[in-house]
């Protein structure tokens, strides 16, 4: 699981036919994360705006929280955080 926050869209018209309908979201790894590689695209089925802390699943667990088991999905946004206790 990974918390990061909401920076942009991603707007793709000519995508896997699995990934129709579906919006797609720039989330940006917050640095507690200490992950290497930057930003990520994450297939958002829960309504995240930008500038919202959000969870990310990865790889298959993408797939089945998003509920898109036979879709091309590696990054999924599985839940907006209410409340960081501040560490954010």
């Amino acid at each position: 699981m990974i918390v990061g926050k909401v920076i942009g869209s991603l707007i793709s018209t000519r995508k896997n036919e699995n990934l129709v309908g579906n919006k797609f979201m720039i989330v940006e790894p917050h640095p507690i994360m200490n992950m290497a590689g930057g930003n990520l695209v994450a297939i958002d089925n829960i309504g995240a705006g930008v500038g919202e802390i959000v969870l990310v699943a990865t790889g298959s667990s993408a797939r089945i929280g998003s509920g898109s088991g036979d879709s091309p999905v590696d990054a999924a946004i599985v839940g907006i955080v209410d409340n960081t206790n501040e560490f954010i």
